[in-house]
C-alpha cells in the first residue's frame, strides 16, 4: 500500500503569497490568516503530554495458528440499491497442528444465512455463535491436521452499515465501497472496489483476516452485463444470465493472504499490454482510457527490471492495475490486481508536467510488493517493514533506473527528510511489537526511514551482494511469510557478514544520529583531523562511512566506522585538502551539521559528484549569499545539470539581494526561455513576472499561455495577471473549459483576487475535486474566496471543505491551520452581518477539536 505522506514546500512561499493578496483591501484578517497558514505549517506543533496508553502494553506478536485457510471459494452478487453483498462460501481448512473441533472467522457486520460442514456434497449444518465481528464455528467432529474440511456459509455483507475505526493511512474500514451506486452524483462513474487492507476483507467474506494466512481463491462475481470486472488471478469464465447479468469467475491458483483479496465491477475500458508472455492490463474509466500507455506504460519495463534486479521473475500469472473512484488511501497491491487512487490517471498533457511524480512512484511502489508483501508477507504487522520499506525502497531503484542517479539521490532525500521532520517518528522502533492500533505501523518509520535503511544496506554490502540476499530471502519464504529476521539471515547468507550490530541498531531500535561534522588543519604536522561527534541522546549509532579527501581535482577514498559518540579521525598528507568530504556517498540516515565553509563548500559544489554534494553547498550558500563564494555556488546551480536542482536554487535566492537578483535574472530569463523542463521553465516565468522589467517580457508570457504544458501556461496567466490586472480575469475564465494541475491552481489565485460570487462554482469544484496535497496548496486562495463571497451559502461550502480537511487530516498536522483560518475567517463573515456562517464556523471549529 502506498500512503501519501505530505510535505509542504514553503520555499517561494511568502513571495507568491505577497503577489497575491497585494492588490486585496477588503479585510486585513484575510491577509493574516494566510500568514497563519504559513507559519502553522512551517512550525511543527509541540505535542500535549498524553495519558499513558495502556493499548501499547500488549506484546503484538504473530497470530496464533489453529486453523490454516487451504482454499476460498466465493460466489458474491451485488444489491446496488441497498448496497448489500449476497454471498455464498465455501472455504476449505486443516488444522494448523493440532486436533481441533471449532473454527473461528472474523466477519464484520454481516447477516449470517447458513453455516454447514459440506460432506459428500451435502450442507451438514453446525451450530455457531456470532457477535457481529467473529463467527465462532462448533465443527461436527474432531479433526487432524491431516484433514481437510470445507464450511458453507450464505451471508449477507452491508458494508455501509460497518462502524469500525479507521486510521490516517485508511481513512476508511468498510471493505467494500459502493461508489454511486444509484447514479445521483453528476459526472461521477458507478464503481464497487473493495480494500482489504489491515483486515477489512472480513467485512465482505468470512475468513482468518490475518497476515500469515495464505489460500488460493475463486472468486465468481454476478454483475450487470454492461459492466467489467477484476478480480485476484485468470478471468476463469463469463457466462451471460437470462436477467441480463453476467456471472464473472476468477481463479487465483497460487496461495495469498486474505487482504490482498480484491474485486472491482464499473464502466472501465481495458487496455491490454504484456511482459514476456504474461498479461499486463489496464483498467481505466472511458475518459482516460486513450492515456493508458501514457500512464502505466512502462508497467512491462519495470517488471523486467525488478525480476532481473532480485533474480526471481514475477511471480504471477498476470499484472493489472485499475484506477477507482473515491478510494481511501494512495494505493493497494492486491495480488496480481493493483488498485490505484484517481491521482495516478491524467492526460497526455498532465503527464508532461508531472516527470517521476508520486503516480508514478506509486506505480512501482505497488508492483514491487508483489514480490515483498505478496510473494513473500509480513507474518504481522510488527514486521510490517518487510512490505512497506521495500517498496519504498524501490522507488529510489526506480528512479536511479529510468530517470538517473539525481532523480534517485534526490527522491531518497525527500524521503529521509519526511522521517525526520517529525520528532515522533525518533521514538519508534522499525520493527514495533507494541502500538495502540496496527494502523500506526502504517507510519513515516515503516516507509520512508525503512526505505533508507534498505538503501544504507545496498550500500554496506554492494548491490551485488544486497540483492543476491534478497534473493535467498524470497526464495526460502516464496509463498509463506517473513519478518525482518529471516531477512538479516538471509543477508548474513549473502555477505558472510554477521549484521546482527546492524539489524539490532536500525530494525529493533529506534531513533537516528545527530551528526557534527568539524575539521582542522595542523600545517606543522601536515596532518588533516576530523572531529565526528553524534549529539543525540543515548546510545551511539555503529555509522560505516567514506571520507573523501580532495588534493586538487584528486580525490582519495578512506572507509571508517564511527563506533562511538565522539570520534577523531587524523589523515597524514602532503599538503592540506581542498575539501574534506565526510559520509561521501551521503546515504547515512541522520541529521547532520556539516561546519564547512563556504570556500570548501563552493569547491564541493564543483567537484564532489553527487546529488546531495551540490544540494549541501546550495543550501549552506543559501544560508550566506551575501558571500562572494556563496553567490557563485547560486549562480552556477541555476545552471545545474538537474532541473530538481536548478528549481531549488531559483527558490533560493533572497528577492531583496538586488546585486545576486541582478545576477541571476539572465540565467532565471534562458530557463524561462529555453529550459527542456515545464516545471523548472513555469518557476522561472514566476520569477521574471515579478521583476521590475517584467513587462519587457510580455510576448514571453503571452508565448507561455499558448504552451501545451499547463504548469507554463499557469505561471504565465499569473504574470499576466500581474502586468495586466484588469484583463485577467477574462484570461482565467478562458480556460476553464481546459485546465488541469498548475493552471487550474493559477485560475484560482486569479478568482481569489479579482473575482466573485461568480466564479465561486469553478474554484469549490475544483478545490474539492483535488488530491489532499493539491488542496493544501491552494488553502489560501480558497480562504480568500471564502471571505470574500457575498453568498453565505457560497462561504458555508467553503467553511464545510475546510473543516473537512481539518478533521480528515487532523493526525497529519492539518488541525492548527484550519483552525487558525477558520478563527480568522470568523472575523471576517462578522463584520459582513454573516451570523450563520460564524454559527457553522464555531461548530467546525468543536468538530475539529473533538475529533480523536
Amino acid at each position: 500500500m502506498i500512503i501519501l505522506f505530505f510535505r509542504l514546500d514553503l520555499r517561494g512561499y511568502f513571495k507568491d503569497l505577497k503577489m497575491i493578496i497585494k492588490p486585496i483591501t477588503y479585510k486585513r484578517a484575510v491577509l493574516q490568516t494566510m500568514f497563519f497558514i504559513a507559519s502553522a505549517i512551517a512550525m511543527p506543533a509541540f505535542a500535549q503530554q498524553k495519558p499513558e496508553d495502556p493499548l501499547l502494553k500488549i506484546y503484538r506478536g504473530s497470530a496464533e495458528k489453529i486453523n490454516d485457510l487451504i482454499h476460498t471459494k466465493l460466489d458474491v452478487r451485488f444489491d446496488y440499491k441497498k448496497r448489500h453483498l449476497y454471498g455464498k462460501e465455501w472455504v476449505t481448512i486443516k488444522p494448523h497442528i493440532y486436533a481441533t473441533d471449532s473454527l473461528r472467522l472474523d466477519a464484520k457486520g454481516m447477516d449470517i444465512k447458513t453455516v454447514a460442514v459440506v460432506r459428500n456434497g451435502k450442507n451438514i449444518p453446525l451450530k455457531y455463535t456470532y457477535d457481529n465481528l467473529s463467527l465462532a464455528i462448533k465443527l461436527d467432529k474432531v479433526y487432524q491436521n491431516t484433514e481437510n474440511y470445507t464450511i458453507y456459509i450464505a451471508y449477507t455483507a452491508k458494508p455501509d452499515e460497518l462502524k469500525i475505526e479507521a486510521g490516517a493511512a485508511i481513512t476508511d474500514a468498510k471493505g467494500l465501497y459502493f461508489i454511486n451506486p444509484d447514479s445521483t452524483e453528476k459526472g461521477k462513474p458507478v464503481q464497487i472496489w473493495t480494500q482489504g487492507e489491515l483486515e477489512s476483507s472480513s467485512a465482505w467474506f468470512p475468513t482468518i483476516d490475518r497476515t500469515n494466512q495464505k489460500t488460493t481463491d475463486e472468486i465468481s462475481m454476478t454483475v450487470p452485463g454492461k459492466y467489467v470486472t477484476l478480480s485476484n488471478g485468470r478471468l476463469a469464465s463469463q457466462k451471460k444470465n437470462a436477467d441480463g447479468t453476467r456471472t464473472d469467475t476468477w481463479k487465483m491458483e497460487l496461495p495469498h493472504s486474505p487482504y490482498l483479496f480484491m474485486m472491482a465491477v464499473g464502466d472501465f475500458k481495458i487496455y491490454r499490454d504484456k511482459w514476456r508472455d504474461k498479461e499486463v492490463s489496464y483498467y481505466l474509466e472511458p475518459a482516460y482510457a486513450p492515456y493508458a500507455k501514457d500512464i502505466f506504460g512502462f508497467t512491462p519495463e519495470a517488471i523486467e527490471f525488478y525480476s532481473k534486479t532480485l533474480g526471481v521473475d514475477y511471480p504471477w500469472n498476470k499484472y493489472s492495475q485499475i484506477v477507482v473512484r473515491d478510494y481511501v488511501s494512495g494505493a493497494m497491491e492486491n495480488t496480481t490486481a493493483t488498485l490505484h487512487g484517481a491521482y495516478v490517471q491524467g492526460t497526455a498533457r498532465e503527464l508532461a508536467d508531472r516527470y517521476y511524480d508520486k503516480g508514478r512512484s506509486t506505480i512501482v511502489h505497488e508492483l514491487f510488493h508483489q514480490w515483498f508483501g505478496d510473494y513473500v508477507t509480513a507474518e504481522s504487522w510488527s514486521n510490517l517493514t518487510v512490505n512497506e520499506s521495500f517498496a519504498d525502497f524501490s522507488e529510489t531503484l526506480w528512479a536511479e533506473h529510468k530517470y538517473g542517479q539525481d532523480t534517485g539521490d534526490e527522491h531518497n532525500n525527500e524521503a529521509m527528510q519526511t522521517y525526520l521532520e517529525n520528532p515522533e517518528n525518533a521514538k519508534k522502533d522499525l520493527v514495533r511489537f507494541h502500538y495502540h492500533d496496527a494502523m500506526d505501523m502504517f507510519d513515516a518509520v515503516s516507509y520512508k526511514k525503512g526505505g533508507r535503511i534498505l538503501n544504507m544496506l545496498r550500500h554496506f554490502l554492494t548491490p551485488d551482494v544486497f540483492f543476491k540476499g534478497l534473493n535467498i530471502y524470497l526464495k526460502t519464504n516464496a509463498f509463506k511469510n517473513g519478518e525482518a529476521q529471516q531477512l538479516r539471515l538471509a543477508m548474513e547468507e549473502a555477505s558472510g557478514k554477521d549484521l546482527n550490530w546492524f539489524f539490532n541498531q536500525w530494525y529493533y531500535g529506534a531513533g537516528h544520529p545527530l551528526l557534527d561534522i568539524k575539521y582542522k588543519w595542523d600545517e606543522a604536522t601536515k596532518t588533516q583531523f576530523v572531529y565526528l561527534n553524534q549529539t543525540q541522546e543515548g546510545k551511539a549509532f555503529q555509522l560505516p562511512m567514506a571520507v573523501d579527501l580532495y588534493n586538487g581535482t584528486q580525490k582519495i577514498r578512506h572507509q571508517i566506522w564511527m563506533r562511538s559518540k565522539s570520534d577523531t579521525l587524523t589523515f597524514k598528507v602532503a599538503a592540506q585538502p581542498k575539501l574534506v568530504n565526510a559520509d561521501a556517498d551521503k546515504i547515512t540516515l541522520s541529521q547532520k551539521t556539516d561546519h564547512k565553509n563556504i570556500t570548501e563548500f563552493l569547491f564541493q559544489y564543483q567537484h564532489a559528484p553527487l546529488y546531495m554534494d551540490r544540494l549541501e553547498a546550495i543550501d549552506a550558500a543559501t544560508a550566506q549569499q551575501t558571500l562572494p563564494e556563496a553567490q557563485q555556488i547560486l549562480l552556477a546551480a541555476l545552471q545545474d545539470k538537474y532541473y530538481g536542482l536548478r528549481m531549488r536554487t531559483m527558490s533560493s535566492i533572497n528577492p531583496e539581494n538586488t546585486a545576486l537578483v541582478n545576477a541571476a535574472i539572465p540565467f532565471i530569463l534562458k530557463i524561462a526561455k529555453d529550459d527542456d523542463n515545464n516545471l523548472a521553465k513555469a518557476q522561472a516565468l514566476k520569477i521574471i513576472s515579478t521583476t521590475k522589467d517584467a513587462a519587457q517580457q510580455l510576448s514571453l508570457f503571452e508565448a507561455g499561455l499558448k504552451s501545451n504544458s499547463y504548469a507554463v501556461q499557469g505561471a504565465s496567466l499569473f504574470a499576466m495577471a500581474n502586468l495586466k490586472p484588469a484583463g485577467s480575469l477574462n484570461m482565467a475564465k478562458a480556460f476553464e473549459k481546459d485546465n488541469k494541475g498548475d493552471l487550474t491552481k493559477a485560475i484560482i489565485a486569479v478568482y481569489a483576487k479579482n473575482g466573485g460570487d461568480t466564479e465561486w462554482p469553478f474554484v469549490f469544484k475544483n478545490f474539492e475535486e483535488s488530491d489532499p496535497q493539491t488542496k493544501f496548496e491552494m488553502l489560501k486562495d480558497f480562504a480568500f474566496m471564502t471571505a470574500r463571497v457575498k453568498s453565505p451559502e457560497y462561504a458555508q461550502q467553503g467553511i464545510n471543505a475546510l473543516k473537512e480537511i481539518g478533521v480528515k487530516y487532523k493526525t497529519q498536522g492539518a488541525a492548527p491551520v484550519i483552525l487558525n483560518v477558520l478563527d480568522q475567517l470568523k472575523k471576517v463573515r462578522k463584520d459582513q452581518n454573516d451570523s450563520s456562517s460564524v454559527k457553522l464556523i464555531g461548530e467546525a471549529e468543536q468538530q475539529i477539536n473533538d475529533q480523536k
